[in-house]
């Protein structure tokens, strides 16, 4: 990396290494199985089914919100697995079931 550094009117070129590692967030890879429905003004929110392939909860399956282009048979790479998305909609009536 070349650091260029103004003192006064004299431009003064300075060469600066910079050396180290790369950390990446640990994420946990997940299988989208079935597209739920699609959400937004535009339909640019997708919930989606996916199961956990790795780490403490696999084979669990939860619901996502996913913005972009997905399909079924990709892979997402999770930050947390443990908080799982609202349903969009609710079915015909907006109030509580009753049972």
């Amino acid at each position: 990396m070349v650091v260029k550094k103004m003192f006064g009117k004299k431009p003064a070129e300075e060469e600066i290494k910079v050396e180290g590692e790369i950390r990446f967030v640990e994420a946990t890879p997940t299988e989208v199985k079935e597209i739920v429905s699609r959400a937004g003004t535009r339909g640019e929110l997708t919930q989606v089914m996916c199961q956990i392939l790795d780490g403490r909860d696999r084979n669990k399956a939860i619901r996502r919100n996913v913005k972009g282009p997905i399909q079924v048979g990709d892979i997402l790479m999770l930050t947390e697995t443990e908080i799982e998305a609202q349903r969009i909609g609710g079915g015909r009536f907006s109030g509580p079931k009753k049972r």
